[in-house]
C-alpha cells in the first residue's frame, strides 16, 4: 500500500510538471499558459486538489481565474448553482409552478411567482447591466467584470463537457440546466447585495395593486422584520493585536453563520494569478471572489452589521389620483412597470401572468406586509435602497484579496466603498488590528432624521434606526458626503472604526463595544444602537476574548480553542440558580404552562451537574436549551433580577429571578416536552442535534443565540424527528489565521457542511464529520504545502 501511494504521488507531481513546466506552479503556470493559448483567447486555468477536496486555482490572467472557479464550483455544487439562476431569470414558476418556494437564499420572496415578478422586474429594467456600463469606481472595475466573464465561461465549459456525468438527484437530467451569461453572474452578485434592502421587501414591492388601509405597525414589528432578515445571517469575528500574542503577529478567528444547504452556502478555494493575487478563503455560491480568508499577510472576516441600509419615504397621494404623488406641492406620476410572468399550470401548460410594480423617484411603493404599510387616497410607502445601485461587492472582496496590511485594508474599502450588509474584522502580520462598519448606508443623519421624519418615522428611527422621511418635500433627501462614491450615502470617513485594539470583536451587534475597554460612540442612530442591552452572543464573546487578550501570548492553537470550547454563557449565568429553584419546589413538582402538576425533581441535579457546555457529549444541554428558550421567549417573564446597566453593559442583567413563576412554568412544560418526545433528560446533546449524511447520523455541537454560544448551531425543534435533527444554520467557513514570520501564513480553516452537496460526492460530509470531532484543516496556502498533499490531484480545464 505504501508503496502503491508513493507511485501515485510520483504521479501527481509528474503531471503537475508536464502541466506547468516545473514543479514551482506560480512562477511558471502563466508562460506555460500563454504559450497554450495561441490565440490570445481561450480561457484556461490549472486547478490542483488537495484533501477534502479543496481547490488550489491557478491562471494566468483574471478571465482565466475566474473560469477556473466557475468550473471548480460547478463540480461541487452544480444543482444549487443551477437551481439559483432558474431563480434570477425569473423562471421558477415556469418550471416549478408558481405555488413553490424558493430556499430563500436570493431574496426573501415567498412563493415562485413573487420572487419571478421581482427578479424579471430588474431584469426587465436592465438594471444590471446599467450598473456594468458604468465606470469605476462608481462602476465595477475591467478586473471584476472579467471575472464574471471567466466564471460564467468556466460554469459553461464544466455543463458542456459533465452534463450527462451529473449524479446528483437534484437535477440529474433536469431541463433547467441550461448555460448562463456574464451578466447573470453579476446579477446574483447584486441579489447578494440587496440582501439587506429591497430583497427583504420582495412580497411587499410585487403585492403593489392598491389601494389598501391599514394601520402601520408600532416599531415592535420593525424588530421582528429585522430578526427574521438576519434569522440566517449572523457572524463572530475577532482580530488580536500582536501586544496578546505569543510572537507580537496579528491573529484573526473568522466564524460566520450562514444556512447549511441552498444558494448562500460557502465554498473554499485559493485563487492565484502569479505575481498579481494570491488569496484563500470562502466564496458564496455563484460569486468570483472570495468574500473572507487571508493572504500571507492579512486575515479578515465579515460579520452581519447592524446598520439599516434602507430608508423609506411617506408619499403624499395626489388628489383624485393613486398613482400620483406630490413634491414640493407638484404632482409626480408614478411609473407602471408592468412584469409578465410564464406560469406552469397544474395541467402543464404555460400561461403569460401579468401585474405592475410601481415606481417613485425614490424607488418601489411597498404596501402592506409585517409593518402593514397602507397605500390610499391619501398617503403611500416608498423604499429607497442604495445598495440597489451599485455593483461593486466584487471589488470590494478583490481589493481585501490584495491587501498587504490593515492599512491597505482600509485603503481598499476607501475606494470600493462596496461592503452591502457587513462589518469587516481584520489582523496583520505586523500585529495590527481593525474594525470597521463599512457598509454602504443612506447619508441619514439624526439631524435630517429629525427634521424630517413623519409621525412613524419618530417611531421607527430611534426604536430601530429605519428611517421614514416625508417624500413630500425635496429638502428631506440625504446629502453625500464629500468622499463618498456614491451619492446619497455615508463616506468612508463617517464609519464607526477601532484600529490597533488590542481585541476587536463583533457577534452582531452595534460597534459600541467592539471592544469594551476602548466603547465606539457618536454615530449616527442609522449605523445602530448604544448604552443598550447586548446580546447574550456578544456579552460571552467579550468575556472570552477580553480575557485570552489579558492572558496573552496567543496563538492560533487558542482561537481553535476558543471555537470549539461551547461554552454557554447563558447556563453560567443562569443554571445554578435554575438547579436550585428546581430543588426548592415542594414536593419536586411545578405546574406547566397547561395546569397540570409535573415532578421536574429528575431535571434539578441534571442542572446541578451540567458542564455549561454545549458540546455533543454534554449531558444537560439538551435540558438547559429548551428551559431557557421557554423561559426568555415567555413575555410574561421577569427573567433577571438585576436588569441592565449602561455602565456594566458585560455583566448585566444577571441573577436569575427565581421568584418568578414562570421559571417553574418552563421547568415543567421542558420536562413534559422531553418526555413525551422519549428523549431522556441527560440525553447528551449529540444524540439530539444531529445532521444525517447518506444514512449517518452525525453529532453536532454548538447552541443557539439565547445560550449565547460562539459557535452558532439552529436547526426548527422536531421532537417526533429527534430533537433538533437536521441542522440547517450557523458556523459556515471558520477559519483561525495567524503568522510565524516566514513567508506561509499558519492557518486551519473549516467548511462545516463540506464542499459539495451531493449526496454521490466524497466531498459531501468528510468536513463535516470534523466539525462534528472539533477539528480544522491545516491551510495548505504555500506552493510546498500543495505539492506535499497526499492526495493532490491536478486537472488543467479549458473552454475545449
Amino acid at each position: 500500500m505504501l508503496q502503491r501511494r508513493h507511485h501515485l504521488r510520483v504521479f501527481a507531481v509528474g503531471a503537475l510538471a508536464l502541466l506547468t513546466g516545473a514543479t514551482t506552479l506560480p512562477a511558471s503556470a502563466a508562460s506555460q499558459d500563454r504559450a497554450d493559448r495561441p490565440s490570445g483567447d481561450r480561457m484556461s486555468a490549472v486547478i490542483r486538489y488537495t484533501e477534502y477536496g479543496i481547490p488550489h486555482i491557478v491562471a494566468k490572467d483574471y478571465a482565466s481565474l475566474g473560469f477556473g472557479q466557475g468550473w471548480a464550483q460547478a463540480t461541487d455544487q452544480v444543482c444549487t448553482l443551477a437551481d439559483g439562476f432558474v431563480t434570477l431569470h425569473g423562471d421558477r414558476s415556469r418550471h416549478f409552478g408558481p405555488d413553490g418556494t424558493t430556499d430563500r437564499s436570493l431574496s426573501n420572496a415567498r412563493t415562485n411567482f413573487s420572487s419571478d415578478l421581482f427578479f424579471r422586474g430588474i431584469r426587465n429594467a436592465k438594471t444590471v447591466e446599467k450598473l456594468l456600463d458604468q465606470p469605476a469606481p462608481a462602476g465595477p472595475t475591467r478586473q471584476s467584470k472579467e471575472l464574471m466573464r471567466g466564471w460564467a465561461a468556466g460554469y459553461n465549459a464544466w455543463l458542456r463537457q459533465h452534463r450527462d456525468d451529473i449524479k446528483d438527484p437534484a437535477c440529474r437530467g433536469a431541463d433547467w440546466l441550461t448555460p448562463v451569461a456574464p451578466v447573470d453572474v453579476a446579477m446574483r452578485g447584486y441579489a447578494l447585495t440587496m440582501l439587506g434592502g429591497q430583497s427583504t421587501w420582495v412580497e411587499d414591492i410585487t403585492r403593489t395593486t392598491g389601494p389598501t388601509d391599514a394601520k402601520p405597525a408600532p416599531a415592535a414589528a420593525v424588530r421582528k422584520l429585522f430578526d427574521r432578515r438576519t434569522a440566517d445571517m449572523g457572524s463572530n469575528a475577532v482580530a488580536f493585536a500582536g501586544s496578546t500574542t505569543a510572537n507580537g503577529r496579528g491573529l484573526l478567528l473568522g466564524n460566520p453563520h450562514y444556512p447549511w444547504a441552498g444558494g448562500r452556502r460557502f465554498w473554499q478555494s485559493q485563487l492565484t494569478i502569479p505575481g498579481e493575487l494570491n488569496v484563500e478563503g470562502g466564496s458564496l455560491l455563484g460569486t468570483p471572489m472570495v468574500e473572507v480568508g487571508h493572504n500571507n499577510r492579512i486575515a479578515w472576516s465579515h460579520t452581519v452589521a447592524t446598520g439599516v441600509p434602507m430608508n423609506l419615504y411617506q408619499l403624499k397621494i395626489a388628489p383624485g389620483d393613486l398613482h400620483s404623488y406630490l413634491v414640493d406641492g407638484r404632482p409626480e406620476r408614478m411609473t407602471d412597470r408592468k412584469v409578465t410572468v410564464p406560469v406552469r399550470g397544474k395541467d402543464g401548460k404555460v400561461s403569460q401572468v401579468t401585474r405592475s410594480q410601481w415606481w417613485t423617484r425614490y424607488g418601489p411603493v411597498i404596501t402592506g406586509g409585517e409593518l402593514r404599510l397602507p397605500w390610499n387616497s391619501g398617503t403611500a410607502f416608498a423604499l429607497s435602497d442604495p445598495n440597489a445601485a451599485q455593483l461593486r461587492f466584487t471589488d470590494a472582496s478583490l481589493g481585501l484579496s490584495r491587501s498587504r496590511s490593515v492599512r491597505d485594508v482600509q485603503a481598499a474599502l476607501r475606494r470600493t466603498q462596496g461592503l452591502p450588509w457587513v462589518n469587516t474584522v481584520a489582523a496583520d502580520s505586523a500585529g495590527h488590528t481593525l474594525y470597521t462598519q463599512s457598509q454602504l448606508l443612506p447619508r441619514i443623519t439624526d439631524e435630517l432624521a429629525g427634521r424630517c421624519s413623519t409621525d412613524l418615522g419618530k417611531q421607527y428611527y430611534p426604536a430601530e434606526g429605519l428611517a421614514v422621511l416625508d417624500g413630500s418635500r425635496s429638502d428631506c433627501v440625504p446629502g453625500t458626503d464629500p468622499d463618498a462614491v456614491q451619492p446619497g450615502t455615508f463616506g468612508p470617513s463617517a464609519m464607526p472604526t477601532l484600529v490597533d485594539a488590542p481585541y476587536a470583536e463583533n457577534s452582531n451587534d452595534s460597534p459600541w463595544l467592539t471592544n469594551a475597554d476602548r466603547p465606539l460612540t457618536g454615530y449616527p442612530r442609522i449605523f445602530g444602537d448604544t448604552g443598550t442591552e447586548r446580546s447574550a452572543r456578544t456579552r460571552g464573546a467579550i468575556e472570552d476574548v477580553s480575557a485570552m487578550a489579558k492572558r496573552g501570548g496567543l496563538t492560533v492553537d487558542d482561537l481553535q480553542k476558543q471555537q470549539f470550547a461551547d461554552r454557554a454563557p447563558s447556563g453560567d449565568r443562569a443554571a445554578a440558580d435554575a438547579a436550585k429553584a428546581c430543588s426548592a419546589l415542594p414536593g419536586g413538582t411545578a405546574t406547566g404552562s397547561d395546569g397540570k402538576a409535573v415532578d421536574v425533581s429528575a431535571a434539578c441535579g441534571i442542572l446541578a451537574g451540567w458542564d455549561r457546555t454545549v458540546k455533543t457529549g454534554s449531558k444537560g444541554a439538551l435540558l438547559f436549551d429548551r428551559f431557557w428558550r421557554k423561559l426568555t421567549n415567555d413575555p410574561k417573564a421577569t427573567v433577571w433580577k438585576v436588569p441592565f446597566s449602561a455602565s456594566d453593559p458585560v455583566a448585566t442583567p444577571n441573577t436569575l429571578n427565581t421568584a418568578d413563576a414562570a421559571v417553574g412554568r418552563a421547568l415543567a412544560d421542558t420536562v413534559t416536552e422531553l418526555r413525551t418526545a422519549g428523549i431522556p433528560l441527560d440525553a447528551p446533546l449529540g444524540e439530539n442535534q444531529f445532521v444525517v449524511r447518506n444514512g449517518k447520523h452525525i453529532p453536532i455541537g454548538g447552541g443557539g443565540e439565547q445560550v449565547g454560544a460562539w459557535n452558532i448551531v439552529a436547526s426548527p425543534w422536531n421532537a417526533a424527528q429527534g430533537g433538533y435533527g437536521n441542522v440547517n444554520f450557523g458556523s459556515s467557513y471558520i477559519q483561525a489565521v495567524g503568522w510565524d514570520g516566514s513567508a506561509c501564513p499558519v492557518a486551519r480553516t473549516l467548511l462545516t457542511y463540506s464542499q459539495s452537496s451531493d449526496p454521490t460526492s466524497p466531498h459531501y460530509s468528510d468536513q463535516t464529520e470534523l466539525f462534528s470531532a472539533g477539528r480544522m484543516v491545516q491551510s495548505r496556502f504555500c506552493e510546498k504545502d500543495i505539492l506535499a498533499s497526499p492526495q493532490l490531484k491536478v486537472v488543467r480545464v479549458s473552454e475545449r
